[in-house]
């Protein structure tokens, strides 16, 4: 593929079709990447939940970022806040393990930020203080700089 034209869908919407690795980084054009997650995909709360934290700990937490942001745009108005925090977190995750540590830590306190209206709630299982002191704990950590692992640091989700 010449790698100067943009991608674009079926509808002619620019759209990135280059492989990516794990940590959602692209890869050059012909290489073996990890399968991305379809976008758009409506699932239950619950499904959502189980599919992110698979993500998470199998050190993806980019893949897990958009089955959260799949939740935000197609979940109720009154848990969108809940799902784009999570995505959020997730997020701020795959910066750190790509060594954005200034941004990484950002994107965690932004996260811990929108989900705590939900911490009296835990909605979905979500141990949401739990997840709050976690994405604080690793921004901290964060500021010593260094690269972190995306599997080892990934948070429980449920207890």
């Amino acid at each position: 593929m010449d790698e100067t034209r943009r991608d674009r869908d079926a509808d002619g919407r620019a759209h990135n079709a280059r492989p990516r690795d794990g940590l959602g980084r692209p890869l050059p054009y012909g290489s073996h990447g990890v399968e991305r997650q379809p976008e758009g995909v409506v699932r239950a709360p619950g499904e959502t939940v189980r599919e992110a934290q698979r993500l998470l700990g199998a050190g993806m937490p980019f893949h897990a970022h958009e089955v959260f942001e799949d939740a935000w745009k197609s979940g109720p108005q009154e848990e969108r806040e809940l799902w784009r925090g999570m995505a959020q977190l997730a997020v701020g995750l795959t910066h750190a393990a790509r060594g954005n540590a200034a941004g990484g830590a950002r994107l965690l306190r932004r996260g811990a930020a929108a989900i705590a209206a939900y911490r009296a709630v835990d909605p979905h299982g979500l141990r949401v203080a739990a997840l709050i002191a976690w994405a604080e704990e690793l921004a901290d950590r964060l500021g010593a700089g260094g690269v972190m692992d995306a599997a080892s640091e990934a948070p429980r989700l449920r207890p």
